[in-house]
C-alpha cells in the first residue's frame, strides 16, 4: 500500500514538473539534453520532466533602448546625441533571436554608434538641428537591415535630444541675442526714418496751408482796401490822403494786438506820441513828390517827340 502511495506521489510530481505556464506576448524556448526542441506558445504548456528544460523566455513586445552617442561636427563641435530605438523580437524567428544573439542591447547600440559618426561628421552643428529626422531615419534604415538577420524588427528610431557642449551653447546664445539686437535696431531705425518722412511731409502740407491762407488773407484785405478807398474817395478825400489813413490805421491796429497779448515781445519803431502824424505827413510829402515826379515824365515825352 505504502509503494502504490510512492508511485502516485512520483508520478504526481512529474506531471507536476511537466506543466508550466506562458504569459502573453512571452515564448518559452525548451530545449532536450541541450539541444533545442521546440518554442511554447502563450498558456498552459507541458513538457516531459526531468528531459525537456525551459532554456528561456522571449518577450514579444516592443522594447525601447535609449543610447547616448558623443560624436564631432563638420565645424568640430562635440555634441551628445541620445538615440531611442525601438524594436521586437520577430515571432517567427524566436530561435535566431535568442540563438544568435548573446546580448542583442549591447549589439544595437554598437551599430547605433557606427551610424551616428558615420552620419553626423558629415554636417555642420546647425544642420544636425535641422536634419535630425535624416539622422533617425539613417539609424532605422542601417539598423532594421542589420538586425533583421538575428530575429529583431526595428521599429523606429528617434533623435530624442541634441546637447552640445556648454561653450558652445552659451557662444549660439550670445549670436542669436545680438541678431535679435539687429533686427530690433533695423526696425527701429525703420520707424524714425517713417517718422521723419511722414513728419515731413506734414511740415510741407502745413507750410503749403498756411502759404494759400496768407494768399488768401492778402487778397482780401486788398479787396478790402479797394472798398475803402472807394469810401474815402465818395467823402471827399483823395487817393494819397487815403492810403496815408489807412497805413496809419493798420499801424494803430497792429500796436492793439501787440498790447492785448501779454507774452509778445514784439518792439514797433517809433513808437513815441507823435510818431502817427509825423507817419502821416511824411506818407502824403512822398506821395505828393511821387506825383509830381510822374507828371514831370509825361510832359517831357512829348517834347522829345517833336525834336
Amino acid at each position: 500500500m505504502i509503494g502504490t502511495y510512492a508511485i502516485i506521489f512520483i508520478v504526481v510530481v512529474l506531471v507536476g514538473s511537466g506543466l508550466f505556464t506562458v504569459k502573453q506576448q512571452t515564448v518559452a524556448v525548451i530545449e532536450r539534453f541541450g539541444r533545442f526542441q521546440s518554442t511554447r506558445n502563450p498558456g498552459l504548456q507541458l513538457k516531459i520532466p526531468l528531459i525537456d528544460k525551459i532554456s528561456g523566455r522571449v518577450s514579444l513586445r516592443i522594447q525601447q533602448l535609449d543610447v547616448i552617442v558623443e560624436t564631432k561636427t563638420k565645424d568640430d563641435v562635440f555634441v551628445h546625441l541620445k538615440i531611442s530605438v525601438q524594436f521586437l523580437v520577430q515571432k517567427n524567428h524566436v530561435y535566431d533571436a535568442f540563438y544568435k544573439l548573446q546580448n542583442p542591447h549591447e549589439q544595437i547600440t554598437a551599430f547605433i554608434f557606427d551610424v551616428v559618426r558615420a552620419e553626423v561628421p558629415k554636417m555642420i552643428l546647425d544642420d544636425v538641428f535641422e536634419k535630425k529626422d535624416e539622422v533617425a531615419l539613417a539609424i532605422q534604415r542601417d539598423l532594421k537591415e542589420a538586425m533583421l538577420n538575428y530575429g529583431y524588427d526595428i521599429i523606429k528610431a528617434l533623435v530624442t535630444d541634441i546637447d552640445p557642449d556648454e561653450n558652445v551653447k552659451i557662444a549660439m546664445n550670445r549670436i542669436n541675442a545680438a541678431e535679435r539686437e539687429k533686427v530690433a535696431a533695423q526696425h527701429e531705425g525703420d520707424a524714425q526714418r517713417i517718422l521723419i518722412v511722414e513728419r515731413a511731409k506734414a511740415e510741407a502740407e502745413s507750410k503749403r496751408l498756411q502759404g494759400k491762407g496768407i494768399a488768401d488773407q492778402r487778397r482780401e484785405i486788398a479787396r478790402g482796401l479797394e472798398e475803402s478807398m472807394v469810401v474815402l474817395n465818395r467823402a471827399g478825400i483823395n487817393s494819397q490822403e487815403a492810403s496815408a489813413l489807412i497805413v496809419i490805421t493798420q499801424h494803430y491796429d497792429t500796436l492793439q494786438s501787440i498790447g492785448s497779448d501779454t507774452k509778445s515781445n514784439l518792439i514797433l519803431l517809433p513808437n513815441n506820441p507823435n510818431a502817427a502824424s509825423s507817419m502821416l505827413n511824411d506818407m502824403v510829402t512822398s506821395l505828393i513828390a511821387a506825383n509830381k515826379i510822374q507828371e514831370s515824365s509825361l510832359e517831357e515825352i512829348p517834347k522829345k517827340t517833336k525834336k
